[in-house]
């Protein structure tokens, strides 16, 4: 079931994107070569807490950290660990917060030093296609529009987006109704409503939009061994149109 939030709730969600964001940008001003990614979680933690928020990911399903760091090749949920990153990575780093019973979520990829123009490249779209998605987020269009902006701008500049993870509807769960693919047709699916409220992420990968899970039953990684970035906001649908919740406001 598609959820409406009030403007009251709209504003409690703003609070915890607020400190997502917070959370970003103090792991953004640490990303270095030599850094471990377990450092980085120490980070956004220490961030999240002092804030008044509570990790949202943390425990969730079981998974052990604050963060998301999926390095290189890592699509999505990379687990912490001591392993150091090292020029010409990139990283994608997804935090997730709690704040007065409601969730925000937003994700970011990092170079790591200088970065190949593969990498460069990668990045850039994979932002962009985001902010592309986010401008159909508008009252009377349908979350097909949200979808299909993503994808084709996307495959124009010769990238894949991932099918098989996709972004969700958020609010008093981490998850909630509807899925936001990153693939789709205009015209179809929900009517956006004000008061919905999305967590929209596009998932993009250089090579192939095959992806597959590692052993630890949370890394998820492309096929082929391509690169791939992640960029995501929470966003709320307005009757004066998209308003992120998760935007760097300080």
């Amino acid at each position: 079931m598609i959820t409406l939030k009030s403007d009251q709730e709209l504003k409690l969600m703003r609070e915890a994107g607020k400190i997502v964001m917070r959370a970003l940008l103090e792991v953004k001003e640490r990303v270095r070569p030599g850094i471990s990614t377990v450092e980085l979680d120490r980070v956004a933690a220490k961030c999240i807490r002092k804030s008044g928020g509570i990790a949202a990911f943390k425990g969730y399903r079981g998974f052990p950290a604050t963060i998301c760091a999926s390095i290189n090749e890592q699509v999505v949920h990379g687990i912490p660990s001591v392993r150091r990153l090292s020029e010409g990575d990139i990283i994608s780093v997804d935090v997730g917060v709690l704040k007065g019973g409601y969730y925000a979520d937003a994700a970011m990829t990092f170079p790591v030093g200088k970065v190949s123009e593969t990498a460069r490249l990668l990045m850039e779209v994979t932002r962009i296609a985001l902010e592309k998605g986010i401008e159909q987020a508008q009252e009377g269009n349908y979350l097909g529009d949200i979808s299909h902006a993503i994808q084709t701008y996307v495959e124009k500049h010769g990238f894949f987006v991932v099918r098989e993870y996709v972004g969700h509807g958020i609010g008093k769960q981490m998850h909630e109704e509807p899925q936001v693919p990153n693939f789709g047709t205009p015209k179809t699916g929900p009517v956006l409503r004000p008061g919905m409220t999305l967590a929209i992420e596009p998932m993009v990968n250089a090579g192939t939009s095959d992806v597959e899970l590692l052993g630890d039953g949370w890394t998820v990684v492309t096929k082929d061994g391509s690169l791939s970035a992640h960029f995501e906001h929470t966003v709320a649908i307005t009757d004066e149109g998209p308003i992120v919740l998760t935007a760097c406001s300080e």
